[in-house]
């Protein structure tokens, strides 16, 4: 079984070194491990609680796709797409809403300092909050619970929010799932060696401090002016450095080779003058991305390509997020007219049926290969499903029994628009594909249920 990873991207920036050393490169390394089913999304919807100006998100989409596409991400291998583009997620997360405790938001660390920032102001706690910056953790949970990612990389400051999302997910399965378990309880990813890359002054490089050094934007001309400006000491040539003290040092090493790293180090304690260490990690930077920020240059000439790697993430996205929230709608009681008419009526022709002494039935044959199959049948034989083919007659009545003592709900898998499957134990044992619309679908899989049910009150 693959293990599905989700990494969410805030499009309210344009990506600098530090980025790429502490967040791109290790998750596209990380998307290409065998058995790892990655899934990268442009976090746009979260860009608007923090910013409000329009063309700036509207470019960071452009650039921070570009950005990772042209840093190795490969769409083909992984499911990259803007959250925008997948309108399960906003549906997913006001069912979240809906089922999640005030209280809890209360106690969100953002949220918090937010409040504690207005009271040193000396004002109204809640002054300037919106409610975007409030359930921003809902939103969070609905990104995560929507495809059931088993680990999500975060950094500390974001452990707590996965901890919510276990707890909705949990409240959740507890109020509708009924014995079936709708959300798997995602864990938290924590690598403890991430690179923290210092910035111009020596902080960590955040655009929050202005000392950032340009990924791709400005091209080689800008990398290099922003490295003039590393802050050093004051020795001058031919007087020996502290590397480890160096914030130019540090960033040479996340960039170079081990033995390249520590002949740089020996220069440096040997006297290597500042312009000329500088000089030499421009060169270093560049020549790992040079190659990439021409891919990045070209990306960004050409943004309906970008466009149409997206649509197509947001493809694969849907295929899996469509017929799980019309699972989940169906759970919390969002059923189409139709089939909760059908259900209605199907119970009362059950109530009947037992009362007349029939019930459903299970009804064994042998096929023209010669294997043993069973149908499922309602009390008016209509037919609900026919089995797999099994070898042994023996092994088609064991699931026949299994499937009368197991919880229908478990057992039962929307696919796409029209169709369903039976699953026992997550064995396939049956399917129904060719329904004529999803509220025939709905129809169907209501019988189904009554007539289980029916079984339950006929032992």
């Amino acid at each position: 079984m693959n293990t599905r990873v989700l990494t969410g991207i805030t499009t309210s920036g344009t990506p600098h070194l530090g980025n790429y050393v502490g967040a791109i490169r290790p998750a596209i390394q990380a998307s290409n491990e065998v058995k790892v089913d990655a899934f990268f999304f442009l976090a746009d919807y979260h860009a608007l609680i923090k910013c409000e100006d329009a063309n700036l998100i509207a470019r960071s989409r452009l650039e921070i796709a570009a950005t990772w596409l042209a840093c190795g991400l490969d769409p083909a291998r992984v499911t990259f797409y803007r959250q925008s583009d997948v309108p399960e997620i906003p549906e997913l997360s006001w069912m979240l809403t809906c089922v999640t405790a005030k209280g809890l938001m209360n106690r969100a660390h953002a949220y918090k300092a937010s409040v504690d920032q207005n009271t040193a102001k000396g004002v109204e706690g809640d002054d300037g909050i919106t409610m975007g910056l409030f359930s921003y953790p809902i939103l969070m949970a609905a990104d995560i619970l929507m495809f059931n990612a088993h680990k999500v990389p975060v950094g500390r400051d974001q452990t707590q929010h996965l901890e919510m999302a276990r707890d909705i997910a949990q409240r959740f399965n507890h109020l509708f799932g009924q014995g079936k378990e709708f959300f798997v309880l995602p864990e938290a990813v924590i690598s403890e060696d991430v690179a923290t890359l210092p910035g111009l002054d020596g902080r960590k490089m955040s655009k929050s401090y202005n000392n950032t050094v340009p990924l791709f934007e400005g091209g080689s001309k800008a990398l290099k002016s922003a490295v003039a400006r590393i802050v050093t000491d004051s020795r001058g040539p031919g007087e020996p450095k502290d590397a480890e003290a160096s914030h130019l040092y540090l960033i040479y090493k996340a960039f170079a080779q081990p033995a390249e790293t520590a002949a740089f180090r020996k220069e440096l304690e040997a006297g290597l003058g500042w312009g000329d260490a500088k000089q030499r990690l421009c060169e270093r930077v560049e020549q790992e991305l040079g190659p990439m920020r021409a891919n990045y240059q070209d990306l960004m000439s050409n943004p309906a390509r970008i466009e149409e790697i997206l649509q197509e993430g947001a493809r694969k996205a849907r295929a899996i997020a469509t017929p799980f929230i019309k699972e989940l709608r169906q759970a919390v009681g969002l059923r189409s007219l139709g089939a909760a008419a059908s259900s209605e009526q199907i119970g009362k022709s059950a109530g009947k049926s037992a009362k007349s002494g029939k019930a459903a039935r299970f009804v064994s044959f042998r096929d023209e290969a010669g294997q043993f199959r069973f149908r499922f049948l309602a009390a008016d034989g209509t037919e609900l499903f026919c089995s797999v083919a099994f070898a042994d007659p023996k092994l088609a009545g064991a699931a026949m029994r299994k499937f009368q003592l197991t919880d229908v709900d478990a057992c039962i898998k929307l696919e796409g628009e029209l169709g369903f499957s039976i699953l026992l134990d997550g064995q396939f044992l049956a399917a129904q594909r060719d329904n004529e619309s999803s509220q025939r679908r709905d129809e169907h899989v209501a019988l189904l249920q009554a007539a289980h049910a029916s079984l339950a009150e006929a032992t």
